[in-house]
């Protein structure tokens, strides 16, 4: 592999866009106004992601609304140095990739609600088996670069920040609604107003459906999420010398879903790619979601503020899914039965209810688990200056989190493909252990801005202990009889520079070097993982085309690599050194308007984002967990795809809208490795177009329409966690939106 210079790369982009410095002021993307953000938000506008010394994406709400999504997914394509993979077709359960860090269950990214760490336990079991209903969000930030070391704990690949409804300056709210294939069907409801000295926010979200597998022998392979938020707003005049506000918000979320690890051979995908196995019939996702947070907001003066948030999430979920099966006095896996489903004859015909199986011959794992993540953090900000501008950031966190695994199997027999319950476990008795972990985070950010240039120099330190109480799996009442405990610390402090600099009125240039870091497990002796992160782009804009060109250089000193039982590991959460690695790449964006030089009432905006991400171990280990196995010195990371590239089209008028929007994902590999991907290791290339539109009945009421894979593409989205499992297939869906 030949590693390129991100730098003389950049340099060639500039020289290219030279031609361009004669554009008028309109199209400035320098012209810098000062602001001093939110605090549940990264950056909150196009215009603070234009103008940051690292990359930043900011999805509107009015792009939210284009298409109306429900799956992170689908939203997140667009973004360049996005990978992810689909699991269930609806985004349940994301597989999110930020510049190359490992995809699986999001967890090797921070994820954060109004600027909250949202993952059921961000430092101990960061995996995502919750993440918050996109479709009830106003913005999304994704933060990647320099500038993100002021967002941890993971903090090589970046950050993503869900922004939730906010409350409104006058009464307002609407209603959204659709209905459409597999019986699927979306309805939001919300409403807020403000008054002088109060204000709120109330919004309710249903999302469901059938599912688009067919289970053997019939039912259902959907889902039922409910979600409901409500916020509340205390201020005092904004005549006071001292201006306060308190916020509180509430959040809750449910979820029962038809839900299986389990996918389907070669061979059945190639015949029946959306049949589910009739020992399925009884996998199922129960889970609960509960969030309070209270956060005060102090301005001193429009220079000075301070704002503090306290926060409690809880989570707790039971995935009760087929794991084994018993046959002729020998249990085997369902893994083990899917990889080789010939030698495994017998216990295949089981699980696709084609063989009776009396006795406890199928069992059943409830990962029954609960969750805590609760802390408090600050954030000080003070900037002063006119011909030099400078700003001061200080931010203090102190949290708490920890998974309570709670587990135990139940058996079952199988007759005429109908699965009967045959013993019972008892909860406790398959894991009995408490994983948890307190951190101390601060962050310190100085940024001067001199004429054309930006400097923002930082620094961040974390200071984690995690701990592992495991009671054993006789000591169900937790009398300590069997109690082993382990514990594993760790205390970094990682700096980070970036700049930006305008170049000209309509081209930026902007870059930055920093230290990556992930937690490490609670392992005793574990390293953290580390890395250093280079980045150099440029932003541009002229007439009616704008964009940015971005190139990342990732060197990894020690990739940590976790078991999780949803990339077909054994689900002990142990993470085990990869060693180093390089991950590299190219983020393209260009924005332009066809129609903007015409004097039209017609817009017909066109968007096209590239990513190229190229990946190379530069050591040799083994593994048996996931996604890594044999890994020879050369070989590329697993599902990241090489060449990604998203491109859209509108047409919009006052009365109407029609948007188009087409995702390419080059092929990927299932497996580290090099050269050739084996079949059995690859999930091929997929080419998937969806449509939106609306029409305008009244400046309050609009008809919308929306076709999910337009080209009803039939294609391999994953082969993990056990076998492989489809994308989703053709959909329509069609609704109103009303707004007052």
């Amino acid at each position: 592999m030949k590693h390129f210079s991100p730098f003389a790369l950049l340099f060639l982009s500039l020289l290219s866009l030279q031609a361009q410095q004669g554009a008028t002021q309109k199209d400035s993307v320098i012209a810098l106004k000062e602001v001093v953000i939110s605090a549940d938000v990264l950056f909150g506008s196009k215009f603070q992601a234009k103008n940051r010394t690292g990359a930043a994406y900011y999805i509107s709400p009015k792009e939210l609304k284009q298409f109306g999504y429900s799956d992170i997914n689908r939203v997140l394509r667009t973004v360049p140095g996005v990978n992810l993979y689909e699991e269930d077709g609806f985004g349940l359960r994301p597989n999110i990739s930020l510049r190359g860090t490992s995809p699986e269950r999001t967890a090797k990214i921070t994820v954060m609600e109004d600027g909250v760490l949202i993952a059921p336990a961000p430092y101990s079991a960061p995996a995502a088996y919750y993440f918050p209903n996109v479709g009830r969000m106003h913005a999304v930030e994704v933060l990647k670069g320099s500038s993100q070391i002021q967002y941890g704990p993971f903090t090589t690949g970046g950050a993503i920040n869900l922004v939730s409804g906010q409350i409104p300056a006058t009464l307002s709210g609407g209603v959204t609604a659709n209905y459409g294939s597999y019986n699927s069907s979306n309805l939001h409801a919300k409403m807020g107003d403000s008054k002088t000295n109060l204000g709120y926010f109330v919004e309710y979200l249903n999302y469901r459906s059938d599912g688009f597998k067919v289970l053997d022998n019939g039912g259902d392979t959907g889902f039922n999420r409910n979600d409901f938020m409500a916020k509340f707003r205390i201020n005092n005049k904004k005549e006071a010398k001292i201006i306060q506000a308190l916020d509180l918000k509430f959040q809750y979320a449910d979820e029962r879903s038809d839900e299986t690890y389990l996918g389907l051979t070669q061979e059945d995908f190639d015949t029946t790619p959306f049949r589910r196995y009739a020992a399925t019939q009884k996998d199922q996702v129960t889970a609960e979601h509960l969030q309070f947070m209270a956060t005060h907001k102090l301005a001193f003066t429009d220079y000075f503020r301070i704002t503090t948030t306290g926060y409690y999430n809880s989570f707790g979920r039971n995935w009760s899914r087929l794991s084994d099966v018993a046959f002729d006095g020998t249990t085997t896996s369902i893994s083990a039965i899917i990889a080789d489903p010939n030698s495994f004859a017998d216990q295949f015909n089981i699980i696709r209810g084609e063989q009776d199986a009396l006795g406890n011959a199928l069992r059943y794992t409830h990962n029954n688990r609960s969750y805590v993540s609760k802390g408090i953090q600050t954030k000080l900000d003070y900037h002063w200056g006119e011909n030099v501008f400078h700003d001061i950031e200080v931010s203090l966190r102190y949290h708490f989190d920890e998974e309570d695994r709670f587990q135990w199997r139940d058996f079952y027999s199988m007759t005429n493909g109908i699965m009967e319950l045959n013993s019972a476990g008892v909860p406790g008795t398959s894991a009995n252990r408490i994983d948890d972990a307190t951190a101390f985070a601060a962050h310190a950010l100085y940024k001067i801005k001199i004429k054309d240039l930006t400097l923002i120099p930082g620094l961040r330190y974390e200071n984690i202990t995690l701990t592992r109480a495991d009671y054993g799996n006789k000591d169900v009442h937790r009398n300590g009889t069997d109690l082993v405990g382990r514990e594993n610390s760790v205390e970094v402090f990682f700096p980070g520079i970036g700049f930006n600099y305008n170049i000209t009125n309509t081209i930026s240039a902007f870059g930055g070097v920093h230290k990556g870091f992930a937690p490490p497990s609670n392992a005793p002796g574990q390293s953290a993982e580390e890395s250093i992160n280079y980045e150099l782009g440029s932003r541009f804009s002229s007439g009616g085309l704008s964009g940015e060109l971005i190139a990342f250089y990732n060197d990894y000193s020690n990739l940590l690599g976790s078991d999780f039982a949803a990339s077909g590991g054994e689900s002990t959460l142990d993470q085990f050194n990869a060693g180093a690695v390089i991950v590299q790449g190219i983020e393209l964006l260009l924005n332009y308007d066809l129609l903007h030089a015409k004097n039209t009432d017609y817009h017909l905006p066109v968007t096209l984002s590239y990513t190229l991400t190229d990946s190379e171990f530069l050591t040799s280990f083994s593994s048996t967990a996931g996604l890594w196995g044999e890994v020879d010195a050369g070989d590329e990371l697993p599902y990241i795809s090489k060449h990604q590239a998203n491109g859209s089209i509108a047409l919009e008028h006052k009365k109407f809208n029609i948007n188009l929007s087409a995702r390419y994902q080059d092929a990927l590999r299932t497996l580290a490795g090099s050269g050739p991907i084996p079949q059995a290791e690859r999930v091929d290339a997929i080419f998937i177009v969806d449509l939106a539109s609306k029409y305008h009945l009244t400046k309050n009421l609009s008809i919308t329409t929306t076709i999910i894979n337009l080209l009803d593409e039939t294609y391999l989205a994953a082969r993990v966690p056990i076998g492989l499992r489809p994308g989703h297939p053709f959909g329509v869906f069609g609704g109103f939106q009303l707004y007052f």
